[in-house]
């Protein structure tokens, strides 16, 4: 989640920690292949690098993807049926419609200039084909860059053998110092050497012991950059003597061939021996976890039978010392990963060990009283950290759930996923929260209040997802169950969702009715939650009555109710609505105020559906003071912001009538091409700029970046392109860095040179600047 300060880009790679180093010939050949075709795979060995250079392609190449590079990591993924809800999230789609999310994925990227890299795909080949090939025949200019050990084996599919790093081809002779270190391998070594030992450099005195290292373990990034750290505590030579002597056994005395994949094992098997008894099972507990893990994670669940609870944070220092663990300092809180050749390596020590059973479990254990507390204290002044915290262990409580189901603790399953009711409804989990509500109430049949509760969590979800018919059968089984055993708590929900289905349905009156019983019940049992819920509704639906007096109340009464908790996300709905109805009234100033207090707090939360009810309202508080163009190009923002979400209002359909008179009333307003060119530049916007926008906080970067002089006669393909020409790019720089063919960047500077009546590159590099100087740059 982002905070208010951040800036989200389009480019949604990771920040590289350490240098990239050498692959110069695959980096030029991998970019020429992406200009050819729609979908590039590297394949090779665990360690080889595979990943490191698809995000150094990425990242060079992200100019010529300007609706984004997106990185989708699946090496914790292990269900293939999750691989799609998978990539929506990477791509930062929140699918709230019952649609395929296949479909609303393809429909998001239709039409986009992007680049997607699918890392670690080899354990779900046969997905990643499919999902690949599909969304390349659903889009035009999309392309995909995938790592895994074997080829998808697609239509249209480029290979890329990736393979170790260069050594020199020779067969006992010495090579001058020079030379040796022009060799990547040598190169990778001598960098990630120096990192652990200050001041190490490749000389003329060890040159021939790092070259035999280096060959020794075949040029494998992995593999050098895991000796590398044992220079902590060993010399080179000793080093050398050690890496000989286990390969020698490895091998049965023979050094002719040794497979490379023999040889990562090695070195891990060396590096696990070098490690504390304790590392040892440290390692091999953390393997447990998806993704990523804390400190306080790793103190739960691998802590016991051989590791006191106090010794964890020395033992993950020692595996981060050892390059074991890898800290990931992006994070607020520091959290730690495994390298997806590390991780199996544990597991492989843990299943051998007999404890993968108990190290499981416990993890499960972890994650199920995690939802439990959120569930508690979602309601409270902790809530976006909490928010934050449950999104970022997404593929932990994935791993948890999977756990319950698997063993048959289907209720246990079922309760966790109703504890993270507000977790599917927030983040990009929607579909995935249907899934586990619909395996779990299939499992646990029998009425109890365990599925009362549940039901009416379901319910939600489904009505989110317009799927009405499924909603009210749910909330007749769940008020059944709640009138049974006396579940208060659930009939006040059962009432909440009951209310929305009958204002969906246009019983406005029947609704107002339902949320006032909510009301009465949650109060009797003492509920903030189902009364805040409660009165938002109360305050929409009177406002859609007219009954402007009692819809503010219900606003007082809900903000009074979140503020006695230091609850913040409600208030913000509360806000919105409020909004609405004091809109309604005519008053835009406050109305304006209003909602964009609520979009300050849902941009902290990046709730996209808060964010966009408030973004409606200010564009319609826009239209009604006639700034058109603002509203115009507000809308823009909304046609990306639902897009992203599959629906337009979610189950807010009936303010749609304020929306269509909105558009309507602009489009008359600036006529359609004036109402299209203004959407279009409300549409360009990034997500965090678009929100700037709409509060009026500043210019965005597109408009600071706008020349005051006349308007360009270049398009803004041409426009790039004479950039790059000002930089000093060839036409084959250019062609690399746009991942177009050599000819096609000739031909665009033909065509500029031509309008602007040029004949030189070096006029358009003037043109450029001058341009530039115009525009304040």
């Amino acid at each position: 989640m982002t905070s208010q300060t951040s800036k989200r880009s389009h480019n949604r790679l990771p920040i590289e920690v350490t240098s990239f180093v050498g692959r110069r010939h695959e980096v030029a050949e991998a970019k020429r292949m992406l200009s050819q075709s729609r979908i590039v795979t590297f394949t090779g060995p665990g360690g080889v690098g595979k990943t490191r250079l698809a995000l150094r392609v990425a990242a060079d190449v992200h100019r010529a993807f300007p609706d984004g590079v997106w990185l989708v990591e699946l090496a914790a993924l292990d269900d293939p049926t999750m691989l799609c809800q998978t990539v929506a999230e990477a791509l930062e789609i929140r699918n709230q419609s019952p649609r395929r999310c296949v479909d609303v994925l393809a429909d998001h990227l239709r039409e986009r200039q992007a680049l997607l890299v699918l890392d670690n795909c080899e354990h779900l080949l046969q997905d990643c084909a499919v999902l690949a090939e599909t969304l390349a025949r659903a889009t035009t200019d999309l392309r995909i860059l995938v790592t895994s050990r074997q080829a998808l084996g697609v239509a249209g599919e480029q290979t890329l053998a990736v393979p170790a790093m260069s050594l020199p081809d020779v067969d006992g002779a010495t090579l001058p110092l020079e030379t040796l270190t022009q060799f990547d391998a040598v190169r990778l070594f001598s960098e990630r050497a120096s990192a652990v030992v200050p001041g190490f450099a490749v000389t003329e005195a060890n040159h021939e012991t790092v070259e035999r290292i280096c060959r020794r373990l075949d040029g494998i990034p992995l593999a050098l950059e895991l000796a590398a750290v044992r220079l902590r505590a060993l010399s080179l030579d000793q080093l050398l003597d050690r890496l000989d002597d286990r390969f020698r056994l490895l091998t049965a005395g023979s050094r002719a061939v040794l497979p490379r994949h023999r040889t990562l094992r090695a070195l891990i098997d060396w590096s696990y021996g070098l490690c504390t008894e304790q590392e040892r099972l440290l390692w091999a507990r953390v393997s447990v976890f998806a993704g990523s893990l804390d400190l306080e994670a790793a103190e739960e669940v691998c802590s016991g039978d051989g590791i006191a609870r106090d010794d964890v944070l020395n033992l993950v220092i020692g595996l981060v010392d050892k390059s074991i663990l890898i800290p990931d300092e992006q994070s607020p809180a520091m959290r730690y990963r495994l390298l997806d050749t590390i991780r199996q390596y544990g597991r492989e020590r843990l299943e051998e060990a007999g404890q993968d059973a108990a190290v499981r479990r416990r993890h499960r254990d972890y994650y199920r009283c995690l939802a439990s507390d959120a569930d508690r204290l979602l309601f409270g002044p902790d809530q976006v950290a909490w928010f934050t915290r449950l999104q970022r262990e997404n593929a932990n409580l994935r791993t948890a759930l999977e756990y319950c189901f698997a063993q048959g603790e289907t209720r246990t399953g079922l309760e966790m996923a109703t504890d993270l009711v507000y977790h599917w409804t927030t983040g990009y989990y929607l579909g995935e929260g249907r899934g586990w509500f619909d395996k779990g109430l299939a499992a646990e049949t029998e009425p109890t209040a365990t599925r009362a509760r549940a039901l009416w969590c379901a319910s939600w979800l489904a009505i989110i997802q317009a799927e009405i018919a499924s909603a009210e059968e749910m909330l007749a089984e769940a008020r059944g169950l709640g009138e049974r055993f006396g579940l208060e708590q659930v009939l006040a929900y059962v009432a909440i969702f009951s209310g929305q289905i009958a204002i969906y349905r246009g019983a406005a009156d029947e609704s107002i009715t339902l949320y006032e019983e909510a009301v009465r019940r949650a109060r009797a049992i003492g509920d903030p939650v189902a009364e805040a819920l409660a009165h938002v509704r109360l305050i929409l639906v009177r406002s859609v009555l007219g009954d402007s007096a009692e819809a503010m109340a219900e606003g007082e009464r809900c903000l009074a109710v979140c503020d006695a908790y230091g609850e913040q996300w409600h208030r913000a709905y509360c806000l919105v609505a409020m909004a609405i109805d004091v809109w309604r009234q005519g008053d835009s100033a406050r109305a304006a105020d209003l909602a964009k207090e609520s979009l300050r707090f849902n941009r902290s939360l990046d709730d996209m559906l808060g964010a966009g009810l408030a973004v409606e309202t200010l564009s319609w508080i826009a239209a009604s003071e006639r700034r058109y163009e603002r509203a115009a190009r507000l809308h823009g923002e909304l046609e990306i912001i639902w897009r992203s979400m599959g629906t337009v209002l979610s189950s807010y359909a009936y303010l749609m009538p304020y929306r269509e008179e909105c558009e309507a009333r602009t489009r008359q307003a600036l006529g359609e091409s004036g109402f299209r060119a203004a959407a279009r530049r409300g549409a360009r916007l990034p997500y965090d700029d678009a929100v700037a926008y709409a509060l009026e906080e500043e210019a965005s970067e597109e408009e600071r970046a706008e020349p005051s002089a006349e308007p360009s006669p270049l398009t803004p393909r041409e426009t790039e392109i004479a950039r790059l020409v000002a930089e000093g790019m060839s036409n084959k720089e250019i062609a690399a860095t746009l991942v177009i063919a050599q000819r096609t960047a000739e031909g665009h500077i033909e065509h500029i040179l031509s309008k602007l009546g040029f004949s030189s590159r070096a006029q358009i590099a003037v043109w450029v600047r001058e341009r530039d100087h115009a525009a304040g740059e």
